[in-house]
C-alpha cells in the first residue's frame, strides 16, 4: 500500500518491530510498541482540548523520549508540530508562541512555571498529568491528511526579530528520508547517536530513520559534547553505528586528538552538515579510525527540509583542498544563478537556488517573507514553479560537483575589493589544523577580525606568515582573538550571531 503521510510509515515500522528498541534518552527507553501507545495518549488529548486539523500544536519539552512521543501525537491528531527550546527566555517563547498561535502546548512540570510567565491564552497538556492506563481513542484524524499537508514547523532567526516559522511537509521529509535511508542503505540494525537538538532542522534525519527503517534512536545527553572522551565513551558503550553531527563536534575530537587511544570500532557512517567542514580535521579522522567508513558533507537550509546536495568522500579526496558539498539528491535540481538571473557557467559564481519536492511549504503566517524567498524559476516563464534562493555563494568544478564559497551577507567590500569572509575561514583551518575559528568584519573599525579557539596563544605574526602565503593581502585579518572556547548556538554551531555583536562592541 502507497503509505501518504508519515504516521502511515511509522505504523508500518511498529507492526514489523513492535518489540525492538525505538528511542533511548538519559533517563529512559522506549519500544516502537511502547512509543505508539504513547504517542496515542498524547494525541487523544490533543484532540480533548481542539477538533482541528493542520493546526500547529508546541512542543515545550527538552530532547528526550517524551518530545518524540509528542512529535508522533501530534501527527496522529492530524496536526503539525512545533518543537520549542526550553533554554530560550520567555520573552522568545511568548514571541513565537504569539506568531504561531498554536491550538495547545505540550510540557511537564519543570517547565510548567516557563510558559506561565508568557502573557498566553493557550491550552496546555502537562504529560506529567496522564495517566498511562487511560483508554486512548481510536480514532485519529491523521487518517485525513494528504501528504502536502504540514507535518513541523522550525523556527529560524529573523531579521525583523520575530523568529520564521519553516512549514515542512509530510510529502517533502518523506522523499528526503526515503532518499538518505537508500543512499546510506539504513537498516533496523541502524544505532543512530544524535547531537542536534529537535529545533535544528538537522534532527530530521535522526528521528525519521528510526521511524522508517525501524533504527534505534539514541538521544546522546547533551553534556556528553562538552567533554568529548565521555562521548566517545557513550558510543562504545551503546556500540553506536551511525552518527550525523556538526563539523564542530568533530573538530573538537580532532583537536584533542581523542582517536589517537579511542577508535570508537562500532562507528561505520560519518555524515556532517549545518557548517562547513575543514578537510584537514576530516583527515584526523579518516587517517586515526583507519577502516571503511563511510563520511558524507550533507548540504541544506532548513527551508529545503536538511538536505539538497552531498557528497560523500572517496579515495580522491584531497585535504589541501575545499570539501565539494557535491551533487544533488534524487528528485532535487540545482540551479547557480548569476545577478542577471541566468545560469551560471562552470566556475562561475553564482547563488545556489533549489526546486523539487523538498522545498518548505513557507513561512507560517508570513507570505511577505515566504515571497522574497519562495519565488518564480526564472528559467521558466511557461507554468508557475517555485524555487528556493538560499542565499549561498557557489560554483560548478569541472567534476560536476558544487563547491561552497559563502553566504551572501558574508561578503564585504574592504578597500575596493569584495572579500567572502567564508573563503578567509576555510584557509586559516585548512593552514592551522588544531584550532576552531571564525572570521568576522567590523564594520566600525573596518577591519577583519579573526577569533580562534586554542589552549595556547598564537602569535599573530605566525597567523600572518602562514596566511601569506595561501591568502591576498587584503584578505589578511588584521585583529586576532584568543578564546579558550567559541561559544556555541543551541545546535552546537559557533553562536556567530554572538561574537559577531560582541567584536563589533569592543
Amino acid at each position: 500500500m502507497i503509505k501518504i503521510n508519515l504516521i502511515e510509515y511509522f505504523e508500518s515500522t511498529v507492526d514489523q518491530f513492535p518489540n525492538k528498541l525505538a528511542v533511548v534518552d538519559g533517563t529512559s527507553q522506549l519500544t516502537f510498541k511502547e512509543l505508539t501507545q504513547r504517542a496515542k495518549l498524547i494525541a487523544t488529548h490533543i484532540a480533548k482540548k481542539s477538533d482541528a486539523i493542520n493546526s500547529p500544536v508546541a512542543i515545550y519539552l527538552p530532547k528526550t523520549n517524551d518530545a518524540i512521543a509528542s512529535f508522533l501525537g501530534t501527527m496522529y491528531s492530524g496536526n503539525c508540530y512545533t518543537p520549542l527550546d526550553t533554554k530560550n527566555p520567555a520573552p522568545r517563547i511568548e514571541a513565537i508562541l504569539k506568531a504561531l498561535k498554536p491550538s495547545c502546548i505540550i510540557t511537564n512540570n519543570k517547565f510548567l512555571a516557563n510558559l506561565q510567565k508568557c502573557d498566553l491564552d493557550v491550552d496546555i497538556i502537562n504529560l506529567d498529568e496522564l495517566d498511562g492506563n487511560e483508554k486512548v481513542n481510536e480514532s485519529y484524524n491523521y487518517k485525513k491528511c494528504v501528504d502536502t499537508d504540514p507535518a513541523y514547523i522550525l523556527h529560524t532567526s529573523g531579521s525583523t526579530g520575530v523568529p520564521k516559522g519553516v512549514v515542512i511537509s509530510h510529502l517533502s521529509i518523506i522523499d528526503y528520508i526515503n532518499w538518505v535511508a537508500d543512499t546510506f542503505d539504513i537498516t533496523e540494525n541502524e544505532k543512530i547517536g544524535n547531537q542536534t537538538p529537535f529545533i535544528f532542522d538537522m534532527s530530521t534525519l535522526d528521528i525519521y530513520l528510526m521511524i522508517f527503517r525501524g533504527a534505534t534512536l539514541y538521544i546522546i545527553p547533551e553534556h556528553k559534547f562538552i567533554f568529548p572522551a565521555t562521548l566517545l565513551d557513550y558510543i562504545n558503550e551503546h556500540e553506536i553505528n551511525f552518527i550525523f553531527w556538526v563539523p564542530a563536534v568533530l573538530v573538537n575530537i580532532a583537536n584533542l586528538k581523542l582517536l589517537d587511544t579511542n577508535k570508537i570500532p562500532t562507528v561505520k557512517k560519518v555524515l556532517f552538515g549545518g557548517e562547513v567542514m575543514p578537510p584537514k580535521h576530516l583527515s584526523y579522522w579518516i587517517k586515526s579510525l583507519e577502516r571503511k567508513i563511510v563520511y558524507g558533507n550533507m548540504y541544506g537550509p532548513t527551508e529545503i527540509t536538511g538536505t539538497c546536495v552531498y557528497h560523500i568522500v572517496d579515495d580522491s579526496f584531497n585535504e589541501d583542498e575545499s570539501l565539494p558539498i557535491g551533487i544533488p539528491c534524487r528528485n532535487t535540481d540545482i540551479l547557480v544563478l548569476n545577478d542577471k538571473e541566468e545560469l551560471c557557467k562552470v566556475g562561475e559564481q553564482g547563488e545556489l537556488c533549489v526546486r523539487g519536492s523538498s522545498l518548505a511549504l513557507g513561512y507560517w503566517n508570513n507570505f511577505e517573507k515566504t515571497n522574497t524567498v519562495f519565488v518564480q524559476n526564472p528559467l521558466n516563464k511557461s507554468v508557475p514553479e517555485r524555487i528556493y534562493r538560499t542565499g549561498d555563494i557557489v560554483f560548478l568544478n569541472e567534476k560536476g560537483e558544487y563547491i561552497y564559497i559563502g553566504r551572501k551577507d558574508f561578503q564585504i567590500k574592504l578597500s575596493g575589493y569584495r572579500i567572502d569572509l567564508g573563503e578567509i575561514e576555510h584557509y586559516i583551518l585548512s593552514v592551522f589544523d588544531t584550532i576552531n575559528a571564525g572570521v568576522f568584519f567590523d564594520k566600525a573599525k573596518e577591519e577583519i577580525v579573526l577569533v580562534y579557539e586554542s589552549e595556547t596563544e598564537i602569535p599573530v605574526k605566525d597567523f600572518r606568515i602562514k596566511l601569506m602565503e595561501v591568502l591576498s593581502k587584503h584578505m589578511i585579518p588584521t585583529r586576532y582573538i584568543k578564546m579558550d572556547v567559541l561559544p556555541k548556538s543551541t545546535t552546537g554551531k559557533i553562536d556567530r550571531a554572538l561574537l559577531n555583536k560582541q567584536i563589533n562592541n569592543i
